[in-house]
């Protein structure tokens, strides 16, 4: 049986940790009983004229499996114009046509001009209590009436609609100032389409706060459950691929692992202005909860991603997504998807050996993380670590703190992303073994180099990673502490994170752990995109001096025709990626995967082919590696 989330939480009819001030208003409200012979009931509703529910919101707000979970939230996207908050509800009762057990769900629609969600989460504690009483008694729908007229969107034009503005900043979805070099002559630039919420940078530490309901507190949760896997992920989702997400319920976890990834491979702003504007969108699409019944729509989708290839669009249809669903046979059916992510069940959480997300593309080509993201994992971990312990009090105790489950970090035995023994646990199965090449190449530089060479470039990988996370958390004692680390050196670290959560159980909205993890990945973007940049930049430049030579050089053929002696870069020629620059990059040299990201990278933003210059060792000419 699948494992229920904790009841851990009460709440009254109206939420009391969110000033109604600060909820946004609904476009639509509605109950939806599960009935043993009728199947999904609308059987109360209220919503903006032209706004339709009926065969849609009741299959994305009961999504397949809830009847094993005793409650659960789930997010959907509605009409591409709206976001989804639904609070499922699965009460036993005495009634035997319910099959001893009423099942329902209480939900909203709100604009998704408000960003990815609509700041729906807002709404999700005084959802799950009224659901929690309509359950109990479906006759109080005065309760849904009372809180529609309560948060209703005012009527366009009226003087409520134009005072209306956007709930005030709560969201780090933006990292500190990122700096990179610019590309010089040859660099196309445009300004991207923004969300207004999404895309709001945080000014002081004052605003690193969060709602109790917001998915970004999910972030190092993310890390635990995905360890190094997380970063072909997140590859993916830069290259905006379709991602989808097969899991089991309770779905809300997932529903903010959509939402997190979505934020982490978002394009930052002083990036994506040096970028073509033919490349991708700013933010990788969300649709969070999908099923069966979302088929055709993806089916057109996949259709429109063609025609988009064809000319730049300024909408997101067609531009890559990144869903869940519990409907396995949206998993089966690998033309919908990209990448497949296959969550482990729940009570694999008690087994002896850790369970890992499976991650595949199609026709089950296998997807692992690089030795060069293992290494890149553990610098993080460690540099998390170290911001947790610096963010909390002194006067903080030693004791074991006992927290909800939710929170990933709250005890050592969930602990993974800063313990060693957990990370290494079964961790073969996530990494690429390393090439013989790169075994040639290290054996080589150590022999000629007595081993300094090796260690001064696993100084500056180090430098680099640190670099990611400089001014959002304190600096390692050492450049390789990282390595050097054990088990036993990081025990107080894993007690500062428990310490840290117990903090956050007691009321503490402070996010300065979640502002890390997204702007360490922004930085990540930002190295990645800015090289690329770089490099097709100095290829233009290239170029444009092979054109200045030869008209500078020019000979009259015997018909009297100009001949060129040198125009052999075309437009259309692969722009070469040196090893130095996929290390800038921060991607494994001996990676034939990484190699096929640049690639597609290439493509992708630029429209051109590349051709992945490997590393390798000469002697006498000769290339021996």
């Amino acid at each position: 049986m699948a494992a229920s989330r904790p009841k851990d939480l009460h709440f009254s009819a109206l939420p009391s940790t969110v000033p109604p001030s600060d909820l946004p208003p609904i476009s639509a409200l509605f109950l939806i009983d599960f009935d043993v012979k009728a199947g999904y009931t609308i059987v109360w509703k209220q919503a903006e004229p032209d706004l339709d529910l009926d065969g849609a919101v009741e299959y994305k707000s009961l999504p397949s499996g809830l009847h094993t979970v005793t409650d659960d939230l789930i997010y959907f996207v509605h009409a591409g114009t709206h976001a989804g908050l639904s609070a499922f509800v699965n009460e036993p009762c005495e009634e035997e046509e319910a099959r001893h057990a009423r099942m329902i769900a209480v939900g909203i629609l709100v604009p998704l001009s408000y960003g990815r969600l609509g700041r729906a989460w807002r709404h999700a504690e005084a959802l799950k209590s009224l659901a929690s009483k309509l359950a109990k008694d479906r006759k109080q729908t005065a309760l849904l009436q009372q809180y529609w007229d309560q948060h209703k969107a005012p009527q366009e034009g009226s003087a409520a609609a134009a005072t209306l503005h956007p709930p005030t900043g709560e969201t780090p979805l933006s990292s500190p100032s990122i700096t990179f070099s610019v590309p010089a002559k040859g660099a196309k630039t445009h300004t991207r389409n923004r969300s207004a919420s999404d895309g709001a940078a945080l000014s002081s530490t004052a605003n690193q706060r969060l709602s109790p309901y917001h998915p970004a507190w999910s972030l190092s949760s993310l890390l635990d459950k995905f360890g190094p896997l997380i970063f072909p992920i997140y590859r993916a989702a830069l290259l905006r691929k379709r991602i989808l997400i097969s899991c089991h319920a309770p779905v809300r976890e997932i529903c903010d692992f959509v939402y997190d990834i979505s934020i982490l491979s978002n394009i930052p702003l002083a990036v994506s202005d040096v970028l073509p504007s033919t490349g991708p969108t700013q933010r990788l699409r969300p649709l969070f909860t999908i099923g069966v019944h979302d088929i055709g729509f993806l089916m057109e989708d996949f259709e429109a991603s063609k025609r988009r290839g064809e000319s730049a669009a300024d909408d997101d249809y067609g531009s890559g997504w990144i869903a869940c669903t519990t409907d396995s046979i949206l998993a089966m059916k690998d033309t919908l998807w990209d990448m497949l992510i296959t969550m482990p069940p729940e009570h694999s959480t008690n087994a002896r050996e850790k369970v890992w997300p499976v991650v595949e593309f199609p026709r089950g080509h296998p997807v692992k993380a690089t030795q060069r993201d293992l290494r890149r994992f553990h610098s993080l971990r460690e540099g998390l670590a170290r911001l947790a312990a610096s963010t909390l009090p002194e006067n903080i105790g030693s004791e074991p703190p006992r927290t909800p489950n939710s929170m990933a970090l709250s005890t050592r035995r969930s602990s993974h992303i800063v313990t060693n023994a957990g990370i290494e646990d079964n961790v073969d199965k996530l990494i690429e073994p390393l090439s013989w090449t790169a075994l040639a190449y290290n054996g080589f530089m150590w022999w000629a180099s007595a081993g300094e060479q090796m260690r001064s470039d696993e100084q500056e990988e180090s430098a680099r990673d640190a670099a990611l996370l400089a001014d959002v958390a304190p600096a390692p004692q050492t450049p390789m502490s990282v390595r050097q680390a054990t088990t036993s050196s990081f025990e107080p670290m894993v007690d500062s994170l428990a310490s840290l959560a117990n903090r956050r159980a007691a009321g503490s909205q402070e996010a300065s752990l979640e502002l890390a993890i997204i702007a360490y990945f922004h930085r990540l973007t930002a190295q990645t995109l800015t090289v690329l940049a770089d490099v097709v930049s100095s290829a233009e430049d290239e170029r444009y001096s092979d054109e200045a030579d030869d008209d500078l050089d020019e000979d009259t053929g015997a018909d009297g025709d100009v001949l060129l002696r040198n125009n052999s870069l075309e437009d259309d020629a692969p722009i070469s990626v040196d090893s130095r620059s996929v290390e800038n990059m921060g991607l494994d040299v001996w990676s034939a995967s990484d190699a096929v990201f640049i690639q597609e990278l290439m493509r992708a933003y630029y429209g051109r082919e590349a051709h992945i210059e490997g590393k390798g060792v000469e002697v006498c000419g000769v290339r021996v590696c």
